[in-house]
């Protein structure tokens, strides 16, 4: 270790020691950590009418666990997969739901798909002098940085009417696969020595066809393929103000910001493996199963080792076994229960029945392990996270793409939150925090004591 590492450890050290605030101040002075109570209610921060999360019913003056539900604009989100499923792709309905507040015609609908297209273009040499240069694993840190160069090229981009932030909104949307799939081909040409495929995007497909098509050398893929990407999307697209990207959003947004600089703040929130990483997480622990345990039948062989997880002897010694439990939904999270029927389909056509049968036996006993080991003040269940990165593996998908795909999807949902704060509001947000040092006197330079 050289003297400049040592040096820099015991400034950490010193971090850690004087920004250590104790857990019991919390409690005394109400301060609520991660903003949310002991029974996981958030604090109300605005209102929307966007989205609307469900986990609990009221009753007898008592909350009560129930199936978890997700509205879009006031309609089920399950009604609304089901609704499209097998006639046509869902993505580009759905965006004109959140961003425009109602269900579109089929003439509307096209037009908006007319307009989409449109905007699946990138300035002139802008792969090749943006994306290609400083090619990184971390497609999130590069579709930031490509995000942000856009706005050099937008000269409206400080205008934060409404109109011209739809106008860059829906830009946004139609260059994200792009922009990330374009970023993963210059990684890996430039870093893994492999072929470069810049395909360009065809109007008349829909997003998880074009996804697919400008990702796989031959463009090929199965119908299948492409729509249980497309529920991907639809599922991912929108989650309620209270995520950390989407309330990212808000708070950057009623600062005045301009939209390329709030997408990029919401992109920097998502990539955290407490947020959008998570369905890595789950793939890699997926992996180590599969690797560890030789008998993925076995249900006490697979109890026992999500076991050594959860007791922090196997993995990543975090002790979280991954894809389980969420922050607002208790008995079951309804993206992951619409997701499922599927992701069996598609391990059926793939030939990856024993790899569900292992993902479905431990989406059944996970609970019950993580029960036995901890006091849990609300049911644990699978989330989204859980199977979308099994699905992503059989579209074969890399990991780097994981989180990426998600900000596809959920810059949707960011748009229709940034315009709703646009319209309704006029105050910065600006939370409060309880200090809770303590005052001392200045010290001289020369009276100061070293340790």
């Amino acid at each position: 270790m050289t003297n400049n590492e040592i040096y820099l450890n015991q400034l950490a050290d010193k971090c850690r020691v004087n920004d250590r605030i104790d857990l019991e101040l919390f409690d005394a002075h109400g301060v609520l950590r991660g903003l949310r109570d002991k029974n996981g209610n958030g604090v109300v921060a605005g209102l929307t009418n966007i989205s609307r999360i469900e986990s609990f019913k009221m009753e007898n003056g008592q909350k009560v666990p129930c199936d978890g539900r997700l509205w879009y604009r006031g309609y089920d989100c399950i009604e609304l997969v089901n609704g499209f499923k097998g006639k046509r792709f869902g993505f580009e309905e759905i965006a004109y739901l959140l961003l425009l507040g109602e269900l579109p015609t089929e003439e509307k609908l096209t037009e908006f798909r007319e307009v989409l297209g449109k905007r699946m273009t990138l300035p002139r040499n802008f792969t090749r002098d943006v994306i290609m240069k400083a090619p990184s694993n971390d497609i999130m840190n590069s579709l930031v940085r490509s995000v942000l160069t856009l706005a050099s090229y937008d000269k409206n981009c400080m205008d934060t009417s409404v109109e011209n932030v739809l106008r860059q909104c829906l830009g946004l949307i139609g260059v994200f696969p792009m922009l990330s799939v374009y970023a993963y081909h210059a990684y890996n040409h430039y870093v893994n020595d492999e072929s470069m495929y810049i395909h360009r995007p065809q109007k008349n497909l829909s997003t998880a066809e074009n996804l697919l098509m400008m990702l796989r050398p031959d463009k090929k893929y199965t119908e299948l393929e492409a729509r249980v990407l497309d529920i991907a999307l639809v599922l991912h697209m929108e989650h309620g103000g209270g995520n950390n990207s989407t309330f990212t959003t808000r708070v950057v947004t009623s600062s005045g910001s301009d939209t390329y600089s709030v997408m990029a703040a919401a992109l920097s929130s998502l990539k955290g493996p407490k947020h959008g990483g998570a369905n890595i997480k789950v793939a890699e622990m997926m992996r180590d199963i599969r690797k560890n345990v030789k008998h993925w039948d076995d249900e006490e062989e697979v109890r026992a080792y999500l076991k050594k997880i959860l007791n922090k002897e196997a993995f990543d010694k975090k002790g979280l076994i991954y894809g389980m439990g969420h922050a607002v939904y208790s008995l079951s999270d309804p993206r992951a229960q619409v997701f499922k029927g599927f992701v069996k389909q598609l391990a059926t056509e793939k030939g990856r029945e024993k790899d569900f049968a292992l993902y479905s036996m431990i989406e059944r006993i996970a609970p019950e392990v993580i029960a036995e080991k901890s006091r849990i003040y609300k049911g644990v269940s699978a989330n989204v996270d859980f199977y979308s990165g099994f699905v992503y593996s059989m579209l074969e998908i890399p990991l780097e793409l994981y989180t990426p795909i998600f900000a596809i999807a959920r810059i949707v949902g960011w748009s229709a939150h940034r315009i709703e704060e646009l319209i309704n509001m006029d105050k910065i947000i600006r939370p409060a925090y309880k200090s809770v040092m303590e005052e001392r006197p200045y010290i001289d330079m020369e009276e100061r004591k070293g340790e």
